[in-house]
């Protein structure tokens, strides 16, 4: 199931502009500011679908009934692009746990590429609710790849998938192989270009948060 964050419009809009635009994004710091508060709204859409049970807040003038998340929550961001969004995510979700997983691409000469993962570190998720993070959801073949790395330590109740920009393709792999994980994506892109990049995009999430990586 996908949810589009921007299907109305909200303060949302103008942080997708602000990751998108190269007059923005090319600072470093406003980047990353800018997908912790988007990581602060997906936390909060999310929210509105787990599970909650009742208790009773004692105010000191009364008592009132309250709620609070009855699932057990894992943050996994995908490193290292997903770990701004994840930080906005962990500041609201405060008591989740964190998995990590390290996904990246290995290029071959003839442009191609195989997914690499060379660190996985997890609690056990036998379960639990599971949200991963990444912002670029472009071939899908990392997400993939982490969920099946990742359900060697138990089988969670359920899956969420987080990312700023999701491409048709990205989509369509994932609930083929995944039918039941939720993605929640700030916007959904048409296109990729020959080398999987998603277009219009906004380019390699981790070089513009962290910096420009030498290729291997």
């Amino acid at each position: 199931m996908v949810h589009l964050l921007t299907s109305k419009r909200s303060v949302a809009d103008e942080l997708l502009y602000e990751l998108r635009d190269r007059s923005h994004n090319r600072n470093r710091q406003l980047f990353r500011d800018r997908m912790k508060k988007l990581g602060w709204i997906m936390a909060y859409e999310i929210s509105q679908n787990l599970e909650y049970k009742s208790c009773t807040a004692d105010t000191g003038l009364g008592e009132a009934q309250s709620f609070i998340i009855n699932d057990e929550l894992v943050l996994c961001p995908v490193l290292r692009a997903g770990l701004a969004m994840y930080e906005g995510m962990h500041a609201v979700f405060s008591g989740a746990e964190t998995a990590f997983v390290s996904a990246y691409r290995k290029h071959k000469p003839d442009g191609s590429f195989d997914i690499q993962m060379n660190y996985v570190t997890c609690p056990d998720l036998t379960d639990k609710t599971v949200i991963l993070i990444d912002p670029m959801l472009a071939t899908g073949m990392s997400i993939c790849q982490s969920i099946e790395a990742l359900e060697q330590f138990g089988i969670p109740k359920s899956w969420y998938v987080v990312c700023a920009i999701a491409s048709q393709l990205g989509i369509q792999t994932l609930e083929q192989k995944f039918p039941l994980v939720h993605i929640f994506a700030a916007a959904i892109d048409e296109e990729l270009t020959a080398k999987s990049y998603i277009v219009p995009g906004l380019g390699d999430a981790g070089d513009l948060a962290y910096g420009q990586k030498l290729q291997e």
